[in-house]
């Protein structure tokens, strides 16, 4: 990704600087202050809700919001890790509302714990999936960045954004569901009990 947007960044210079050279300095420092505004207003936004999440765990409320999206979470990904299953509610939870920079730690501890689930390729595929398409109620990050780009009216994307989020995760949803396979408890518990074996013999072999 960092090659592409450096591949696009040259291109786009070396056009600027046929076509008009002289305009190039100012937008280029035209840029740099949209962006350095841009991200003042995004660590403004995000260190609210950051601020709110800690109030919400020590409250008692993200508890309570991750038993809600519990049996949904435990559907969606096959698995009853109850670790894995509280990072990825309060994953989801922090993606519904549209800051998915905060979301990225609960979503890294779920992952890890997942890989170690009998179900693990298709548990993260479903939680990078509903990462990717990410539910979004409140699109909070896109409304500061609409914000500070002086929008007139920078809630109206609320729906738009509610509408399409719904239909790519459940198409994601879906597509994860068609092409990884799920393991039968039975297949899961002989997988298990195959990998402990082998760790057995290996650790026997190390001591002989």
């Amino acid at each position: 990704m960092n090659t592409l947007f450096s591949v696009i960044f040259l291109i786009c210079t070396a056009l600027l600087l046929f076509v008009s050279p002289d305009a190039f300095l100012e937008t280029l420092l035209s840029g740099a202050s949209k962006a350095a505004t841009t991200c003042v207003s995004l660590i403004a936004t995000y260190a609210v809700w950051l601020g709110l999440m800690r109030v919400w765990e020590d409250s008692g409320v993200a508890r309570g919001i991750s038993r809600l999206l519990r049996p949904i979470t435990k559907k969606l990904l096959k698995t009853d890790e109850a670790a894995a299953l509280d990072a990825a509610c309060m994953n989801l939870s922090v993606n519904l509302l549209g800051i998915s920079g905060a979301a990225t730690p609960y979503g890294i501890k779920a992952a890890n714990l997942l890989d170690k689930t009998p179900n693990a390729e298709y548990s993260s595929a479903m939680l990078f999936v509903l990462n990717a398409t990410s539910l979004q109620l409140l699109p909070t990050s896109m409304i500061a960045v609409r914000v500070s780009m002086h929008s007139g009216a920078p809630t109206d994307i609320v729906l738009p954004t509610l509408i399409t989020t719904v239909f790519s995760t459940l198409l994601g949803a879906l597509l994860v569901r068609l092409f990884i396979p799920i393991k039968t408890p039975d297949l899961a518990q002989n997988t298990t009990q195959y990998f402990r074996r082998k760790i057995a013999k290996t650790r026997g072999a190390g001591t002989q």
